[in-house]
């Protein structure tokens, strides 16, 4: 059990209840009121996905060649509209620490971000899933690795994210495609402004989807533009600014 999460969980000041739609945040004109989704920040990612952005109630898997950071920056938009809930955004054992200038530079409120460095595999799952089950996060993004997982494992992560209104995003190596998996949506990033659908429960599958630069915020940190300290040098601990 991660002794540090748990302490964050049980704190009195943390705010906890649910109001469905990602903890109500409010629809753009642009969005469908009755989508669910969380706008990507990407229009053409929105139109391919079926609620119109990143899926309510399942997690996501996204699939890429190396530690998932560089697939990390698909989520700066989501992570900068969430950031208005004032709740955690938990990375679980990610490989690298995010740069806290560029979050902050994008809107995201570092004070926020809370990083859990799980010290075993259980440790790792049942972080996730406490993170999920305690409504305490508007987002929870977890790095699996290389690792094979079982499917009831990762059927534990996915029903807890089907109960909660966090969104829950899991990074996995390439490898994982030929695994089958209980998520709503899989993805993977393979070329650059490229993003795969390799399944989605109820809507298109097999398809790619091009990012036009034309979404990106001018005079910003891009997508593919995410610097990171090795997360040995930070700990687990909320993450300053500074």
């Amino acid at each position: 059990m991660n002794e540090a999460l748990e302490q964050v969980i049980l704190r009195r000041d943390t705010w906890r209840g649910r109001s469905g739609h990602f903890g109500g945040l409010p629809h753009s004109a642009n969005s469908d009121a009755h989508s669910g989704g969380l706008e990507t920040g990407y229009r053409a990612l929105d139109a391919a996905l079926l609620q119109g952005g990143w899926p309510e109630a399942t997690a996501v898997e996204v699939l890429s060649d190396s530690s998932g950071m560089g697939a990390m920056g698909l989520f700066l938009p989501a992570m900068e509209r969430l950031s208005a809930q004032g709740r955690w955004q938990a990375f679980i054992a990610p490989p690298w620490t995010p740069y806290a200038p560029l979050l902050a530079a994008r809107g995201i409120d570092t004070q926020q971000v809370l990083l859990v460095h799980p010290r075993s595999r259980e440790d790792l799952l049942w972080s996730i899933e406490q993170a999920l089950r305690s409504s305490t996060c508007s987002a929870v993004f977890s790095w699996l690795g290389n690792s094979q997982y079982r499917y009831s494992e990762l059927r534990k992560l996915q029903l807890a994210a089907a109960d909660s209104d966090t969104l829950c995003v899991l990074f996995r190596s390439q490898q994982a495609a030929a695994e089958s998996s209980p998520v709503g949506l899989r993805l993977q990033m393979r070329e650059y402004r490229k993003v795969h659908i390799l399944k989605q429960r109820g809507g298109q599958q097999q398809v790619d989807v091009n990012l036009s630069p034309s979404d990106e915020l001018p005079h910003q940190p891009q997508l593919w533009e995410l610097p990171a300290w090795p997360a040995t040098v930070a700990g687990s601990s909320a993450m300053s600014a500074g």
